[in-house]
């Protein structure tokens, strides 16, 4: 499993799409209505998916199928939320993003559509 993290329109996709040689049809989007599809190659916007399982009261599953690439939108540095729910996604996000990490073979973060290499 490979991890693509970055800030909002940093070019996550566009890097993955490239990178990994992929089609839309490669890529499943989360959203905050239902968990992932995990048959696709590629899930975008995990933390959408956490958001998910928060409101749900239930915990991430970070198995992703082993050639998975997983793009997550930075969201837990910054100010602090005062919104209860938005607090826990955020920490709940990061505490989901590092478990991936470790799990992943390689991490890379997107800033400026520049990778760098974490893993």
């Amino acid at each position: 499993m490979d991890v693509i993290i970055g800030g909002a329109y940093q070019g996550k996709r566009a890097y993955a799409i490239e990178h990994y040689g992929l089609s839309e049809a490669d890529i499943c989007t989360c959203t905050e209505a239902a968990p992932p599809d995990r048959s696709c190659r590629c899930i975008d916007r995990v933390e959408n998916y956490v958001l998910y399982c928060v409101r749900n009261d239930i915990s991430p599953n970070p198995e992703f199928r082993e050639d998975a690439i997983v793009i997550c939108r930075e969201i837990f540095s910054g100010v602090v939320p005062i919104d209860p729910e938005i607090r826990l996604w955020r920490e709940e996000t990061g505490r989901f993003l590092a478990a991936l990490s470790r799990r992943a073979s390689h991490v890379t973060r997107l800033f400026c559509g520049l990778p760098q290499v974490l893993k």
